[in-house]
């Protein structure tokens, strides 16, 4: 009886959890450049170094077609939400399954050298095991896909 109710507790501490993290105070980019990623492994960037480093998005053609790409994959992606689209910045939240747990995925679109940089973290916890990198990863495929059908 008391294993039934210790597991219930943890159980619903769980799925409580991904409620604990709330959107960061100021994401975005400043002077072109990210908030850098924190010393722990649930973060990836195209502007960081070592562990954290993930290769840009490149694109080819104008700006507006590479956002409105990008768009296109994060809107069709499952428990993905766009909160801002600005003129060369995307944020969007990405919601686990299980346990609700929200990471904040950025993105900035630097046109002189057709790049989209991006940023993928978690707001709790220390390791994502590799969530952040393989949802990037992810766009990229599809956002190469895009490109090569002529799409953006």
């Amino acid at each position: 009886m008391i294993l039934k109710v210790l597991i219930t507790i943890i159980g619903c501490t769980l799925l409580t959890a991904g409620c604990w993290g709330s959107r960061p105070s100021s994401p975005g980019v400043e002077k072109g450049k990210f908030k850098k990623c924190p010393d722990t492994p649930n973060c990836v960037s195209s502007q960081e170094d070592g562990s954290h480093f993930i290769e840009p998005i490149k694109y080819s053609g104008t700006l507006e077609d590479a956002q409105r790409a990008l768009l296109d994959i994060l809107r069709n992606m499952k428990r993905t939400e766009v909160t801002t689209s600005e003129e060369k910045y995307i944020h969007a939240e990405s919601t686990s399954l299980l346990f609700r747990f929200v990471d904040d995925v950025e993105f900035y679109l630097d046109d002189s050298a057709k790049l989209i940089h991006v940023r993928s973290a978690s707001r709790v916890g220390h390791s994502d095991f590799g969530v952040n990198r393989k949802r990037v990863e992810e766009i990229r495929e599809n956002f190469k896909t895009m490109q090569g059908a002529g799409t953006p």
